[in-house]
């Protein structure tokens, strides 16, 4: 069961010309590392003023640094804010106040050429195609897709992700379709896109949000299958959520989270069979391959060793032109089938040259059945950074993604 750590609230009235709103006392259960941590606070019926006129800020003796916050309504009305103590403070103050609040860089999304691009600082950090993508002139057309990431750009600007390669012209930067299914007893691939078998499309946006603290965006996935008929059908409607935090003062890091929300499109179950791949799945840069890529989990595995195992999280990273950078993907332990078997290419890849490709294959030795009237959700964090990431930092990311910090107003 998740633990949820509790924010002690005191009620307090002026200091200075500023009115004290709330103040609350963060205590996280160990170090931070070093790395940002997303934190929130549940309002509840709290009223606040006008945001242009709030502050958040934490304390630190007698000084008081501005922090960026959101707010957002849910069910229930949630302020979210980056903790990133100095050193090893556990516990650290903050207090919502009434004054000319401090603006704050926002995360942006924008549109462009059929995809949306999400950026900070006026840095890209993450585009997502919504519009359909088709492969290189000559090629099948079978192998279009929408509603996949690419490109995810570093810190620095380098480029993480690769579409359409000459070897996999159905692996699409980050994308997670299913490979072995039954539906209404035809077996259907979504993964292999020249069988035509099935795929995964973009339908629309539900929602999405900018602001200082991070940008979200809500898409209607529909995983359709072409009928031995020639018909096609929905099988699985899928909520696909994907939230960049703002770097901030970081500069060689940033994070992003990915969800996702399966619920059968009709009252056939979906049943997902055990295969050797299938899932969230990211095919890295065309430049990595088994001379400048290295490979670490969370169970201490290797490259050569980690096909074929579980872990809690996986590191890649690389060189990256003159530079060296990578990512952490991170399986929430609410997923099905926790920890998640891995797909990793060796470093035999592709006639021995060892390009690289990673997927937390939820379904690898285990079936899922899919039933209509539920709502099956799986949750993944990334961390892109430059530089190299070591293991301890790695591990201290999970903790906080398994344990998020999170506060209620009594």
């Amino acid at each position: 069961m998740r633990k949820i750590f509790i924010v002690s609230i005191l009620l307090a009235s002026f200091t200075g010309n500023a009115q004290i709103i709330k103040t609350f006392t963060l205590n996280l259960p160990h170090a931070t590392n070093g790395i940002a941590v997303p934190a929130s606070l549940f309002l509840k019926n709290l009223k606040l003023p006008p945001l242009n006129s709030i502050e958040l800020v934490q304390l630190d003796g007698n000084k008081k640094t501005p922090v960026a916050f959101q707010i957002s309504n849910g069910k229930e009305k949630k302020l979210s804010f980056l903790v990133n103590p100095a050193g090893d403070n556990k516990s650290i103050s903050f207090q919502l106040v009434k004054t000319k609040g401090k603006k704050f860089d926002e995360v942006k999304a924008t549109k462009k050429d059929g995809a949306l691009i999400l950026s900070a600082n006026n840095k890209n950090l993450l585009s997502y195609h919504y519009k359909t993508m088709y492969p290189p002139a000559g090629i099948d057309t079978n192998y279009k897709r929408s509603g996949f990431i690419h490109p995810l750009w570093t810190p620095n600007g380098q480029v993480l992700t690769n579409i359409q390669p000459i070897d996999h012209y159905h692996h699409y930067g980050i994308w997670n379709p299913w490979t072995h299914t039954v539906f209404e007893k035809d077996t259907v691939d979504f993964w292999n896109l020249k069988s035509r078998q099935g795929t995964v499309r973009f339908a629309k946006f539900i929602s999405q949000t900018s602001g200082p603290v991070f940008s979200q965006f809500q898409a209607l996935h529909q995983h359709v299958v072409f009928k031995k008929d020639g018909t096609e059908k929905i099988a699985l409607n899928e909520i696909q959520t994907v939230k960049v935090y703002n770097p901030g003062g970081q500069k060689d890091y940033y994070i992003f989270d990915l969800t996702s929300q399966l619920q059968c499109a009709t009252d056939s179950p979906l049943l997902i069979v055990a295969y050797r791949y299938a899932g969230l799945g990211w095919r890295a840069t065309a430049e990595w391959t088994k001379e400048n890529c290295e490979v670490l989990t969370s169970e201490g595995k290797d490259r050569k060793t980690t096909d074929g195992t579980k872990a809690r999280w996986l590191r890649a990273q690389g060189k990256l032109g003159n530079d060296f950078g990578g990512m952490v993907m991170m399986s929430n332990p609410e997923n099905y089938n926790h920890p998640e078997p891995l797909r990793i290419w060796d470093e035999n890849a592709n006639g021995g040259r060892g390009d690289f490709f990673a997927s937390f294959s939820t379904t690898k030795d285990k079936n899922w059945l899919l039933e209509p009237g539920k709502t099956y959700t799986l949750k993944y964090r990334f961390i892109v950074f430059n530089g190299k990431f070591d293991a301890a930092k790695a591990e201290t990311a999970w903790q906080y993604f398994a344990a998020p910090p999170v506060a209620k107003i009594p």
